[in-house]
Order: C-alpha cells, then sequence, then structure tokens
C-alpha cells in the first residue's frame, strides 16, 4: 500500500482520520496510530512484521537500560548497534557480499535470496537515532513501549522517512496540537506531494525507464533519460515526503522538511544541506561528527566526508553503483571543502554563482545517472555516451516518439519548478497555515483531480525510495 494508491487515498487514510477524530483522548489516538501504522506495513510485508517488532522491542530495552541502571554504558550501546546494524546486514547486503565473494577464482556461493523488509533502512536508522540520544541524554528515555511504538512506526514515514529523531517527536506525542488551519494545510501539503508523484514523477519516469532500457549509444537520448531521471527522483522523494509532512499535519505533528529546492543548490555541500535532510543529518550527527568531523585538518576531514559518502551510497542499495553514487558525491564534497574546486571564491560573483549552479546541477545529474544505472558499465556507458556526441539511427526514432511536445513542456515545467525560486514561492503559497485559503484550495481540489485521473490511468508506481 502506497501513499498514491486508490486503497490508500480512499479507504485507509480516510478511515484512519475519521476515526482518530472520536474523542476517546490521546491514548487512544496513540494507540489508532500505532495500530493503523502496523496494518499499514502488514499490508505489503505481513512476512516481516514480527521482525519489525522484533526491532522496536530491541530499542525500548536498550533505551529502558541506558536510561535506568546502566546510564552511558558503552557496553549496551554497542549490543543494540551489533543487533540493530546486523539485522539491516543480514536481509540487505547478504547476497551482495555473495556475489562479490563469487568473483574470487574457485568460490562459488549459492545466493540466500532474502526479500528485503520495506523500509528497513528508514526504520533501523531511526531507531538507532533513538538509543544514541538516550545514552547520550539518559534522561529522555521512554517508559512506554506504546509511545516508541508510535515513534518508530508512525505510518506517514515509515516507509520512507523523514528520518525522525526522538527529541523532535516525544513532547508531541503527548500533548500535540490539531486546528483547523493546521489540518487543512495538511491536506493541501499531501495532495501538493500526490501532484509531484503522479503528474511529473511517474510523467518523468516513462521516459527515463525507457532509456535505460534501451541502453542507447545515442548522446540526445542519453542526456534526456539522465535529466528525466533526476528531475524524477527529486519529484517522487520530495512528494513523498510533502505527503508524510502533511498526514503529519492532519494528526497534529510537525515533521521537519526533509527537502528545501536543492537543484538550487550552488555546490554538493550545500545541495545536501538542502537534499534528504534527515538522512544527511543523521549522517552527520551519529558518524561524521563522532570521526572527528572537520577538528582534525582538512586531510582528515576529507577522509571523514569519504567515509561518510561512502556508507550513505552503500545505506541506499546493494550495489556497486550505489557506492560510486556516495563516493562521487563525498570527493567533490570534499574537494570543494579544500578549495581545489573554488566554490567560495565563485560565489562572491554574479557569473561565478551561475557556474556554481551549472556545476553542481551537471554533477548531480550524472551521479544520478550512476545511481540509476542497474550496473556500473551501463552507468559510465550512458555517461560517456553523453561526451561522445554520436547519433544511432534507432535511438533517433526512439528519441522522436519519446519527446512528444507534452512530455516535454511538463519535464520543462517540472525543471524550473525545481529549479527557480517560483517554485519555492508556489510551494509555500499551496500549503501555508492561514485562516483563509480559499484560492489555494481550489488550485489543491484541480490537483488533486487531476491526480486522481492519472491514477486511474495509469499502473503500479511505487515510490523509488522504497526499494531502500
Amino acid at each position: 500500500m502506497v501513499f498514491s494508491s486508490a486503497i490508500f487515498l480512499f479507504c485507509f487514510l480516510p478511515a484512519v482520520f475519521l476515526l482518530y477524530q472520536l474523542p476517546f483522548g490521546r491514548r487512544w489516538q496513540n494507540a489508532l496510530l500505532a495500530a493503523a501504522s502496523l496494518v499499514f506495513y502488514a499490508f505489503g510485508n505481513l512476512q516481516y512484521v514480527p521482525l519489525f517488532l522484533l526491532s522496536i522491542l530491541i530499542n525500548y530495552l536498550t533505551g529502558l537500560l541506558l536510561g535506568g541502571p546502566c546510564q552511558r554504558s558503552r557496553a549496551v550501546l554497542a549490543v543494540n548497534l551489533v543487533l540493530n546494524l546486523g539485522i539491516l546486514c543480514v536481509f540487505k547486503y547478504t547476497d551482495f557480499l555473495i556475489r562479490n565473494l563469487n568473483l574470487i577464482p574457485g568460490v562459488s556461493l549459492q545466493p540466500v535470496g532474502l526479500i528485503l523488509p520495506i523500509g528497513i533502512s528508514f526504520f533501523t536508522f531511526q531507531g538507532l537515532s533513538y538509543t544514541i540520544d538516550v545514552y547520550r541524554r539518559p534522561e529522555e528515555y521512554s517508559r512506554s513501549f506504546l509511545k516508541l511504538l508510535l515513534y518508530i512506526s508512525f505510518f506517514p514515514q515509515l516507509i520512507a522517512g523523514p528520518i525522525v529523531r526522538w527529541g523532535d517527536i516525544a513532547a508531541q506525542i503527548d500533548s500535540r496540537v490539531s486546528s483547523p488551519e493546521k489540518t487543512s494545510a495538511g491536506i493541501r501539503r499531501y495532495i501538493v506531494g500526490l501532484s509531484k508523484k503522479l503528474l511529473l514523477a511517474d510523467t518523468a519516469a516513462l521516459v527515463a525507464d525507457a532509456v535505460f532500457a534501451a541502453e542507447t549509444g545515442d548522446f540526445r537520448l542519453a542526456w534526456l533519460g539522465g535529466i528525466c531521471y533526476t528531475l524524477q527522483i527529486y519529484f517522487d522523494f520530495s512528494g513523498y515526503s510533502d505527503m508524510a509532512i502533511g498526514m503529519g499535519k492532519m494528526f497534529g505533528f510537525t515533521i521537519k522538511e526533509n527537502f528545501l529546492f536543492p537543484y538550487t543548490a550552488d555546490s554538493i555541500r550545500d545541495f545536501w544541506k538542502k537534499w534528504h535532510i534527515s538522512l544527511s543529518t543523521w549522517f552527520r550527527e551519529y558518524l561524521y561528527y563522532p570521526l572527528g568531523g572537520n577538528r582534525k585538518g582538512k586531510a582528515r576531514a576529507a577522509l571523514n566526508r569519504l567515509f561518510v559518502f561512502f556508507c550513505t551510497g552503500l545505506w541506499h542499495g546493494a550495489n556497486w553503483t550505489f557506492v560510486l553514487w556516495g563516493l562521487g558525491h563525498g570527493l567533490l564534497a570534499s574537494l570543494e571543502g579544500s578549495g581545489v574546486i573554488p566554490v567560495e571564491r565563485l560565489r562572491k560573483h554574479t557569473v561565478g554563482r551561475l557556474v556554481c549552479r551549472l556545476y553542481t546541477l551537471l554533477a548531480v545529474m550524472l551521479l544520478f545517472t550512476l545511481f540509476r544505472a542497474d550496473t556500473v558499465a551501463q552507468g559510465f556507458g550512458l555517461i560517456a555516451a553523453m561526451f561522445r556526441f554520436r547519433t544511432a539511427g534507432s535511438a533517433a526514432v526512439l528519441l522522436a516518439v519519446l519527446s512528444s511536445p507534452a512530455v516535454i513542456a511538463l519535464c520543462c515545467a517540472a525543471l524550473l519548478l525545481s529549479v527557480d525560486p517560483l517554485g519555492a514561492k508556489l510551494h509555500g503559497w499551496l500549503t501555508a497555515e492561514r485562516d483563509r485559503a480559499l484560492l489555494p484550495s481550489v488550485c489543491c481540489l484541480l490537483l488533486f483531480a487531476l491526480s486522481a485521473m492519472a491514477l486511474a490511468q495509469s499502473g503500479f508506481h511505487p515510490f523509488i525510495y522504497f526499494q531502500f
């Protein structure tokens, strides 16, 4: 069950929201949301509900120990890290390790074929953030299993984030405030996210999927595929985050922003301040700073960045394409930090700022091309095709089919909205909390109607980050 499916949109969400309005108090609301979250998870991953509950129980018991008799115990924290990361690694990386071991002459191991539990990377990191924060501040631990269950399993952000810290949400579990304005803003935010997914991301996906499946050497098609996937992944994932934040508001929660128009960035480091903010914050707080951050000189800071981005890439998936994507970002961020790529100097001038933005967009798009590819060879092959400037007859025919005015106009509009400040202003106008929001509400109703029609005409299109 995904946020953009008919069963979620017209059955699950309305039922939960109406039951939530019953006047039975906060404990009823928390229990309802926790139960609904388990049903939501079980709908597509029933066999792994016990594993999911075990993960939550491990973190709950660890919190009791770290907040009680074993305060600041490194041994308890170490056991928790081994258990959490062990579960993640077994399910996510066993076959990846076997495939790489099989490259050694004489080694022939059979893949295990474990099915990856949906959202395991997200709920594992959310659980780890809780236990690490309790280790640092024992007084913040939760005595209530129900509250921790709701914190980790809350269905709007369970499958693909944002990764929420316990300290940001704990007080809201007990004393969140709802209002008609907040609910209205939440519904409009959800519709904006739904529109991003169904109208923009899925349209761009039609082109991107066709190009990557064709594996063409035509430079026009290679550029079109890279650009369309760059649009697809942004509108797909930011759309999901909009829906999660909007549904949080509908139930009284305030969830922090996860995207701040990242394609307006003028450096790779700036990009990561605006892209998937909850994940970059997680790695900064729980890995980069403990490694020493930038406190031990530029060389050590560069190594720390490379390691963090290596882990970021590996977190996304068990494929060398993800690892190289992460290392590419880490290398560019390190070169910027050391001044080899002089973004700080260039930013001081108008032309320089434009150069920085173009460099960042190009780097992001090329790395996303590698990220999307099935293999490293396919990814580098498409990137190489972009700069060979060769055409191919069959690819040219496919290019003509894919380059219909409607598709290109929609993708250009999406590009303008993701890069130009107009996008930020329009987004804020549609989703802001206000006493009177008649015109934005009418616009959102029109977007919802268009999204419903697109949903009726299209097949099943899961969110990209569901696979992580």
